[in-house]
């Protein structure tokens, strides 16, 4: 193998086989890597902190763990103690983490070499990459279009070949959503599934995993960083046997769902049915039950809740934010004492768009907080309540049906600039409970999903088709995915902005 023509020829598995035989050695891997991020992240912009150096000099003496040798990109949304890590925010600009998550161990014992960190909105908090920190990353299927979010500098990587995978993380679709924008394969996983130890914000709702070409590389990473920590407060129950032989096991005959429909009862746009109806065609002639059926959600009720807690989450986020800030920016902690939170947020923001032009928060981000300062304890407690009804009937539904497909996005992935975030509040919402309806719901229930790029429009934008799997079950779409991959490869598909070294 030539290890700078022939590295995207393989995926992380390979490359992991291929460092186990002594045909390759990791620094020519890290080099590899090295080279696609010359090469197109330029036009890209997804990696927006590169540690090449230190990745080569690990590459040394890395030994050990299924992936040893593998080169990775980490989310700029994971701490690890002594490395630069700014959450997408302008007032993180300087910060250098303090703690390494338990996570984040876990992908250096698996034997990943991290060559750099992707770009990601601020917080994470939007279905879009386009910080005022860092910049817009740009689909590599067409630079005008939003590649997702939040882990949208992570799947425009692995779409235009610099790394086989990539780290990401799903609080409400951030995983899926931009694997559907830029063409790839993502799963989040189960509540519980993988350690959330320290938790960022809430252990309930986000959860780490992986973007990938390849549903193998999806599930051996899996294999390698699943299992609870001591004092998680949820688990999720062990698999039967692993996640890689799911992959290549027959699913059996699945009853699966469909709908084209989001949970308001809005149709979706022309292109997301005509990705559905396709893919429900494919599994029909796979052997499975296909019926048009959905949960009995109310979608307006739901996503109001949602809302609720993503702001509290938000505020939660900001409440730790302040601790960073005591030794960022003179001053904070006398400013703690003379007001409450979100009059030390606007001072913040005047301090830092001073010193950079820019506020430290960005709007959303803003109006999240006062939303959440705003509510009452009991608010969020009725929130919470909703969300947990809504759960139950999904799990009811997904009691008579193994899988429900939707699309992941309400429409194609919109041109940058489009999910404005100075419009009026009503008119914002809307524009996201419209483009982003599918994907919450797995987050607040901790039920499985994955995005699985089946479609291409006419225009050459992928569509994701969106499965929904019961609890712990990520066997059964692992199974599933494989099955899809096999009888519909897209490994091979390159987007026209693709790393040819």
């Amino acid at each position: 193998m030539d290890p700078f023509s022939d590295y995207d020829d393989y995926d992380a598995v390979g490359l992991a086989g291929l460092v186990a035989a002594g045909e390759v050695k990791p620094r020519q891997l890290v080099d590899a890597a090295a080279l696609r991020i010359q090469a197109v992240n330029p036009a890209i912009n997804a990696v927006i902190w590169q540690c090449l150096d230190q990745a080569r000099d690990e590459a040394a003496h890395r030994a050990g763990g299924p992936f040893a040798g593998v080169p990775i990109l980490i989310k700029d949304l994971v701490s690890d103690d002594g490395t630069p890590v700014t959450f997408g925010s302008v007032f993180f600009r300087d910060y250098v983490g303090e703690v390494t998550s338990e996570f984040r161990h876990r992908v250096d014992a698996a034997g990943f070499i991290e060559v750099g960190r992707t770009n990601t909105p601020e917080f994470g908090l939007l279905p879009t990459t386009e910080p005022a920190l860092h910049g817009p990353t740009r689909n590599p299927w067409d630079l005008t279009r939003s590649s997702g979010g939040s882990s949208g500098g992570a799947a425009a990587a692995v779409a235009a070949g610099i790394v086989p995978l990539a780290q990401g993380s799903d609080g409400g679709g951030s995983i899926r959503i931009p694997a559907s924008a830029c063409g790839v394969f993502g799963l989040k996983p189960s509540r519980g599934r993988n350690p959330r130890r320290p938790p960022v914000s809430s252990d309930s709702v986000s959860v780490d995993g992986v973007l990938t070409r390849t549903v193998r590389d999806s599930a051996a990473f899996l294999d390698a960083i699943h299992g609870p920590t001591p004092g998680d407060e949820y688990w999720a129950p062990p698999p039967s046997g692993t996640f890689s032989e799911a992959v290549s096991a027959d699913p059996g005959r699945l009853r699966i769902a469909y709908s084209v429909r989001d949970y308001r009862g809005i149709r979706v746009h022309p292109d997301c049915e005509a990705a559905i109806v396709d893919t429900a065609e494919l599994l029909s002639t796979l052997g499975h039950d296909v019926v048009e059926a959905a949960p009995e959600l109310d979608g307006a009720t739901m996503g109001q809740a949602f809302l609720e807690i993503w702001a509290a989450l938000a505020e939660h986020g900001f409440g730790n934010i302040l601790g960073s800030a005591e030794e960022l920016e003179p001053g904070v902690r006398h400013l703690r004492r003379l007001a409450g939170d979100l009059r030390t947020m606007r001072v913040l923001s005047r301090l830092t768009q001073r010193a950079t032009n820019n506020p430290a928060f960005e709007p959303f981000t803003f109006t999240l907080v006062r939303r959440s300062a705003q509510r009452s304890p009991a608010d969020l407690l009725t929130a919470q309540v909703s969300l947990q009804e809504a759960s139950r009937e999904a799990g009811r539904f997904l009691e008579r049906y193994n899988v429900f497909l939707t699309p992941v996005l309400g429409s194609p992935p919109v041109p940058l600039g489009a999910i404005d975030q100075t419009l009026p509040w009503d008119e914002f919402t809307e524009m996201i409970a419209r483009y982003v309806p599918f994907t919450p719901l797995a987050n607040f229930s901790g039920l499985p999903a994955m995005s699985v790029p089946l479609f291409w429009t006419d225009d050459g934008l992928p569509m994701g088709s969106h499965f929904l799997g019961r609890f712990g079950d990520e066997e059964t779409l692992f199974s599933l995915a494989g099955q899809l991959e096999r009888a519909r490869p897209w490994a091979d598909r390159k987007p026209p902005v693709y790393a040819d070294v």
